[in-house]
């Protein structure tokens, strides 16, 4: 018998010494949170297989494509993991063999991109800032971490027609490394900003975002809409008319994670959603204790290993249009979606391709024929 509370004890003092050495590791400073309430994979979001149509290109000349942009001179623009900014031709929804090429390097993340009025590539790059790549290849700086301590992670971009460049920072306490923490903490301090460049003024518009990531302007430029990955919803600030200045809910109670977020121009939002929401992070939705122990485990162990394709569009008032998905893994992880030419292109952080499928039908045309 003493043999066994000896056992014991020994067995509690690892323990206590082991949850001691994560409590003291760990960064995090969780609090309570309410997680999302969403219908699942049902009614606008039912589970299907639409997302398997598509067709990959660009295989295996680099991993993460992370956001596709087309520019003004027709090509195609998409950013890779070890800072490479690819151009690439494309022709009906199909890209030219052997027509990529390395248009830039930044050094570090490129991550959401769009082209200004002077066909420059703004680019939202995790490690370097927020940066401006000329035509000729010129980068140039607008926005350096060394200058404000509080931005961590610069996540998406675009532009508006007088030249304003929006932009969000996901979190002031984590980066793209331990980016799972700021999920895990959920302190929400993620930010909506902005960027003149005829001032070089930077202006914060929105605080206490969780995990402030795509970011698309609206219709006339009358609203701009940010995803909050954590929150599995999408935000908007209104920036015209009598609601200038109001911040709202767009859509909520996503049964994913919402990434990248950008406008067709006309009548369609195209939403992202790497992954289906982490049950095991809001199970424990009001245990931060036990979220700041995980937090005392390396980032990578925490990231959950999710293989779901998933891509919704929404309407001007946030009704959801299109639903693609697809649990086959064909191509998975998606981050971006954006509309060209009649087809919609895929990127993703952790496929070594992008992807592409022709403009599928609304639900209302679906049902129509049905």
């Amino acid at each position: 018998m003493k043999r066994f509370f000896r056992a014991s004890a020994i067995v509690a003092l690892l323990i206590f010494a082991g949850g001691l050495a994560l409590y003291v590791r760990s960064p995090l400073q969780p609090v309570v949170f309410s997680a999302p309430v969403s219908v699942g994979l049902s009614g606008d979001f039912a589970a299907n297989e639409r997302l398997a149509a598509a067709t990959i290109y660009l295989q295996n000349i680099g991993t993460g494509p992370e956001d596709i942009v087309k520019g003004p001179d027709g090509h195609f623009y998409t950013g890779y993991q070890d800072g490479r900014i690819v151009n690439f031709a494309v022709h009906d929804g199909q890209v030219i063999g052997g027509s990529a090429k390395e248009f830039v390097n930044t050094g570090g993340r490129p991550l959401g991109m769009q082209f200004d009025g002077g066909g420059n590539l703004i680019v939202a790059d995790a490690f370097k800032g927020l940066l401006s790549v000329s035509p000729s290849g010129k980068i140039t700086t607008l926005v350096d971490y060394a200058d404000d301590p509080s931005l961590r992670f610069i996540d998406d971009v675009d532009v508006a027609e007088d030249g304003t460049i929006w932009f969000s920072d996901v979190s002031t306490r984590f980066g793209l490394h331990d980016y799972i923490f700021d999920l895990v903490e959920a302190s929400a301090t993620g930010r909506l900003l902005s960027y003149l460049p005829t001032t070089g003024q930077t202006k914060v518009h929105l605080q206490g975002l969780y995990f402030a990531n795509g970011v698309a302007l609206g219709p006339d430029d009358n609203w701009v809409l940010v995803n909050e990955t954590g929150a599995s919803r999408v935000s908007r600030l209104w920036l015209k008319g009598p609601k200038a200045g109001v911040s709202d809910v767009f859509i909520a109670g996503l049964p994913g994670m919402p990434d990248n977020i950008s406008f067709n121009g006309v009548d369609t939002f195209w939403v992202a959603m790497p992954a289906l929401r982490s049950k095991e992070i809001d199970s424990l939705a009001s245990y931060p204790f036990i979220r700041k122990l995980l937090g005392g485990l390396p980032a990578e162990l925490l990231v959950p290993s999710d293989h779901y394709g998933f891509v919704i569009g929404l309407g001007l008032d946030g009704s959801v249009k299109f639903n693609l998905q697809s649990g086959a893994g064909i191509y998975h992880t998606v981050t971006s979606v954006n509309e060209y030419d009649g087809h919609i292109w895929l990127g993703s952080l952790a496929m070594p391709a992008v992807a592409v499928l022709p403009l599928p039908r609304t639900k209302a045309q679906r049902e129509s024929v049905n």
